[in-house]
């Protein structure tokens, strides 16, 4: 704990519950707000990707009136990413087949399609504007990371972090602020940091955590936290090589995707857990600020069992 910084209480409460699922075999496994913070978008085993008005789970006591759109999708879905370039509604999916799909999301259609996992499933998608044109980013079973660019849908680059070692990719994250970093979680117990203008080798290599990490996402220019099956969640100073800044415990993680994200504007990390709880971290600090229940656990159907959180900056 870092006693010599000045600690302020959190109120934090449980505001709305966002489930799609009128069974247990439509369990959401990717969720993300759009640029704009006001449509959310979930997606999952069920084969759909729903969009709704996030005002509307304040104010509406039905669930059909939440929905703005859905979408049937050929394939599970394990992740979905909003593309920030256009001012329509395009968002990226990665499937259980291996296949990036991009959905207007206003027309129902799918508009690019890229297939280039021969067909391992896809962990984890992100896009980022990089010299005025997007770039995407897939990483999948197959040990690989691909890096292409979705306008002319031509294979850019080809990442196998771990040295060749065909482990499998669980998470792509470009920098939010517009760097031209990548960060890539590895099933090789190792997180890398790339630099999308000349990918040869990792600039930084995170080693520390003891399982497959699933997670990899920035708190800011400089600092990344990745999650783990090791039941750990790092901060790394990557402006420093590969320094450990804190390891924060509490939540439980032993083999499965429970979900992390981050809110940068308050320095806060949030994980799912094994024992269907949410925990809140705040960056100062290596225990949890903040512990919720999720009710009773259920089998949901699927080997991927996922808890996905996102923040929005106000």
């Amino acid at each position: 704990m870092t006693d010599n910084i000045p600690r302020f209480d959190w109120d934090l409460s449980l505001s709305a519950v966002v489930s799609s699922a009128s069974t247990g075999s439509d369990a959401i496994g990717a969720i993300e707000f759009d640029p704009s913070g006001e449509i959310l978008a979930t997606g999952g085993i069920a084969r759909k990707i729903r969009s709704y008005r996030f005002s509307s789970w304040l104010g509406s006591s039905s669930r059909d009136d939440r929905v703005e759109s859905c979408i049937c999708t050929p394939a599970k879905l394990s992740s979905l990413k909003w593309r920030p370039d256009l001012t329509g509604r395009v968002i990226g999916s990665g499937d259980y087949d291996g296949v990036v799909t991009e959905y207007d999301v206003e027309k129902g259609v799918p508009v690019f399609e890229r297939d280039e996992h021969g067909g391992r499933r896809i962990w984890s998608v992100d896009y980022t504007l990089h010299n005025g044109s997007v770039i995407g980013a897939s990483g999948s079973d197959d040990g690989t990371v691909q890096i292409w660019d979705p306008r002319n849908g031509g294979l850019e680059k080809t990442v196998r972090p771990g040295g060749g070692v065909a482990a499998a990719i669980c998470s792509v994250e470009f920098d939010p602020f517009g760097g031209p970093l990548l960060a890539v979680g590895c099933a090789d117990r190792n997180a890398y940091v790339y630099d999308i203008r000349r990918i040869v080798d990792p600039i930084v290599v995170l080693d520390g955590h003891t399982k497959t990490v699933t997670y990899a996402r920035f708190m800011d220019q400089h600092t990344i936290v990745t999650g783990s099956t090791d039941g750990s969640l790092k901060l790394w100073d990557i402006a420093n090589g590969r320094r450990v800044v804190r390891t924060c415990r509490g939540h439980v993680n032993s083999r499965n995707f429970v979900g992390l994200s981050v809110w940068r504007h308050g320095g806060l990390v949030v994980s799912g857990s094994e024992n269907n709880e949410v925990f809140v971290y705040d960056k100062r600090w290596e225990e949890p600020v903040w512990v919720h229940g999720l009710g009773q656990a259920e089998r949901l159907g699927c080997d991927r069992r996922e808890l996905k959180f996102e923040y929005i900056d106000e």
